[in-house]
């Protein structure tokens, strides 16, 4: 797997030295919010899927996988995935270390795809979601669970606070999601809009 001299050189050291802690910040916003919308999520895949997850990170979705998939999750960051296998639920899981841009699959491997809070920290969504509609099949289904930049004036505030958060954590606080997909050619089938619009739930077909 090659991966650029950005991603080798910067990413993985990043997400390395926030595995240790990612878990325990997050447990409020999974308690809050995120916990209910990932069931959501996984509610939108089509039954006995040969799923992909892309950008798994510490393991939060391994419990929401339905059990009668077939799953694979992908990861950048090698602490990232030291600590998704320690899970319990990751024992039905196959983890692979790659990026979203350089995804090491066939085409056409896969009946759906899952991101959650992937695409505001990937270097190049267009890539990524070319990946997507690469190694999953035409007809199948692209969830994810991200936050965006919201509309009005608060879309604004997020701009200016993407300046401090993109040199902090590699996170773009005020990306436009649903329409990088459409622009990569995904079929945006729905967007249901959460926490004034900051958190986005996203469903494409292939």
């Amino acid at each position: 797997m090659k991966y650029n001299r950005s991603q080798q050189e910067q990413k993985p050291p990043r997400y390395d030295t926030f595995a240790a802690y990612y878990d325990r910040v997050m447990s409020p916003l999974e308690r809050w919010l995120f916990a209910r919308l990932r069931s959501k999520i996984f509610a939108s895949l089509p039954q006995d899927a040969n799923l992909l997850e892309v950008g798994a990170g510490t393991g939060a979705n391994f419990s929401f996988y339905p059990g009668t998939t077939q799953a694979t999750a992908s990861e950048l960051s090698f602490k990232m995935i030291e600590k998704a296998r320690n899970k319990e639920t990751s024992k039905r899981v196959r983890i692979v270390q790659s990026c979203a841009e350089q995804l090491p699959f066939a085409d056409d491997s896969f009946d759906a795809a899952v991101a959650t809070l992937v695409f505001c920290s990937v270097n190049s969504p267009n890539e990524a979601f070319a990946e997507l509609r690469r190694v999953v099949r035409s007809g199948g289904t692209i969830a994810m669970l991200e936050h965006v930049r919201p509309d009005g004036l608060l879309g604004y505030v997020f701009d200016a606070l993407s300046v401090f958060t993109v040199a902090l954590f590699d996170d773009h606080f005020n990306r436009r999601t649903a329409e990088a997909a459409r622009q990569a050619g995904l079929n945006v089938h729905t967007v249901s809009r959460h926490a004034l619009g900051i958190v986005n739930v996203i469903v494409c077909r292939v």
